[in-house]
């Protein structure tokens, strides 16, 4: 993949903070993410990954530090907003409309973006445009065949993809995924790549995942995050090569793909 890279970041922290009572699970983190760059957060169980992600798509407020969207400080901004202004994101636990068929829950999203989700239970003809973009995500992610399946009935590992096409609906700029192959198969992981390969290149993607091929195959940048602070961050061969890393989190035999995130 290409990098665009800019003067200034589509997405900023400056010494981000939040505490969970008197614990620290995100301490001091400066973190910069570019147009089209693709970038993956790594390091233990606990170390503050989902956190972080909750704290720049707006699902927590942190407790100090600023987060900023193209310089603008959105610290104070809520979830709802933010994903207006451009931050799409999948979660650990799928949030799916379970009793909706797959193409329902894309066509909302896409109704939401154009502003006429209030307008669900009028004939499907009505809004034939958003319903061709909700075709075409689905066909985006291979899940075309269970366009007509409840969500709650697709295995899970399709409830994973299907949560990316709703993302995508959204015409995020930056699209935070956390665990996006959870549920898929290890020798499968390469469709959440080829899925990632389609994306316009100036939507930034920063992912989350346990899978180290998948890491190491998708991004640029990776940070390893650990007690929710920055431990290091480089290009993946600065990350393979860097032995405190590798006896860490990658073992010694390098990215195998047992190495937790």
């Amino acid at each position: 993949m290409t990098e665009i890279v800019t003067a200034v970041p589509c997405l900023e922290t400056q010494d981000l903070c939040r505490f969970f009572g008197p614990v620290r699970v995100t301490g001091d983190v400066n973190f910069t993410l570019h147009p089209g760059e693709r970038r993956a957060l790594i390091g233990p169980n606990g170390a503050g990954k989902t956190t972080f992600l909750n704290l720049l798509s707006g699902r927590l407020a942190p407790s100090s530090g600023k987060i900023l969207l193209d310089g603008l400080d959105i610290t104070q901004t809520s979830e709802v907003r933010r994903i207006k202004m451009g931050i799409g994101r999948t979660f650990q636990i799928t949030s799916l409309f379970p009793k909706l068929t797959a193409r329902q829950n894309v066509y909302l999203a896409v109704a939401e973006c154009e502003g006429i989700a209030g307008a669900f239970f009028r004939p499907a003809f009505s809004h034939a445009p958003q319903m061709e973009r909700a075709d075409e995500l689905l066909h985006r992610v291979g899940l075309s065949d269970v366009a007509e399946i409840a969500a709650e009935e697709l295995p899970y590992g399709r409830q994973r993809l299907l949560e990316i096409a709703v993302a995508l609906a959204l015409r995020p700029k930056i699209l935070l995924l956390d665990e996006p192959a959870a549920g898929i198969p290890t020798a499968e992981s390469h469709v959440i790549l080829d899925i990632l390969e389609t994306l316009p290149k100036e939507i930034a993607v920063c992912l989350i995942d346990h899978d180290m091929d998948l890491v190491f195959r998708f991004a640029q940048t990776i940070t390893v995050l650990v007690q929710g602070t920055v431990f290091v961050e480089g290009t993946p061969a600065e990350i393979a090569a860097d032995e405190r890393v590798r006896k860490v989190y990658l073992g010694e035999g390098g990215h195998d793909g047992h190495a937790a995130a």
